[in-house]
């Protein structure tokens, strides 16, 4: 099995797991099974990756693995999908370009974005590309991840903690000066 197919089958099992933990010793009130909201949205949020995952066609990566890669300086495209302006200026994974795209799911592209973006992604469609945003929530990576495999590129993966979760890890942020 594929490590991205792995690591999205880790992040459901785990969100399970925490629910069915929860309901062990449970009777019917859910606040005393451990069923917290918490649990709740960790199963939602490994659900809706998984559909969109499915939908685009793209590959996952933790934030660890980009990490390592871009420590190992592997040939790579990394795009973060957040507004320059409030986001990206203020900061980014180092080496990341910036192209917005809009949060909720794109089922079609306007011709003159389409054109930057494949100007941008370059003409190598093996090329590894990374996609990212703000959050786990955050569809902005989903619809960029998406768009780069519909415009034929075939080694795309979609980073799912997104810039909160780079700097959570404690991982160095760049700024546009």
């Amino acid at each position: 099995m594929r490590k991205d197919a792995v690591a999205l089958w880790i992040l459901i099992v785990v969100a399970i797991l925490a629910l069915v933990s929860g309901c062990a010793n449970s009777k019917s009130d859910p606040k005393k099974v451990g069923v917290s909201e918490a649990n709740v949205q960790a199963e939602f949020l490994a659900m809706k990756a998984a559909g969109e995952k499915e939908r685009g066609g793209y590959k996952l990566m933790s934030l660890k693995e980009l990490k390592a890669k871009l420590d190992a300086k592997e040939d790579m495209l990394v795009v973060d999908t957040m507004p320059y302006e409030a986001s990206y200026k203020k900061q980014h994974i180092p080496t990341a370009v910036q192209f917005e795209f809009p949060i909720p799911e794109m089922t079609t592209i306007d011709p003159a974005m389409e054109k930057q973006y494949a100007d941008l992604l370059g003409p190598d469609k093996d090329k590894m590309i990374v996609v990212y945003c703000g959050f786990v929530k955050c569809g902005r990576s989903h619809n960029g991840a998406m768009w780069a495999v519909k415009l034929g590129y075939t080694n795309v993966y979609r980073c799912l903690g997104g810039i909160r979760g780079w700097q959570e890890a404690g991982y160095p942020v760049e700024a546009v000066k």
